[in-house]
């Protein structure tokens, strides 16, 4: 297990919680993302993510020196699974840990939002009457190119 990784096998939760873990942490936030089977009254039937794996797990790095900047003593850990998932699937685990709550908190909700702003992580979305690629990256997809 790394710090922060990119992962084909269904994500244990456990073991990014106890990388976060130690006598000055007071606080734990763990936040898991996972396959919703209904969104905006469309049926999902799975998921299929793809991602640009090297640079992914060098953008998921920054993203933890950036909440090491901003929110000296957290420690965080976080997980991105790729290839299918299936309803109820855990897509995401992150883990922040600090002295106190707030911090925590704070820095657990900037990672889930810098990791859809920045990491080539891409989402395709399988319906029961179709497919889409989601997400602010999907122009960079190869399967999205202008035909």
């Amino acid at each position: 297990m790394k710090q922060f990784e990119v992962v084909e096998d269904p994500i244990d939760i456990h073991q990014y919680h106890e990388f976060a873990i130690n006598e000055k942490q007071g606080a734990v936030c763990m936040f898991t993302g996972h396959v919703r089977e209904w969104t905006k009254g469309t049926r999902t039937v799975h998921l299929e993510y793809e991602a640009y794996r090297p640079m992914a797990e060098r953008k998921l790095a920054q993203i933890g020196e950036e909440i090491s900047e901003r929110w000296p003593g957290v420690i965080t850990a976080i997980a991105h699974r790729i290839g299918k998932l299936e309803i109820s699937d855990i897509a995401v685990v992150i883990v922040t840990s600090a002295p106190h709550r707030k911090d925590s908190y704070r820095a657990n909700e900037y990672a889930i939002e810098r990791i859809k702003e920045i990491v080539p992580i891409w989402k395709k979305e399988i319906w029961e009457d179709g497919a889409e690629w989601m997400g602010d990256q999907r122009q960079y997809h190869p399967d999205l190119e202008e035909k």
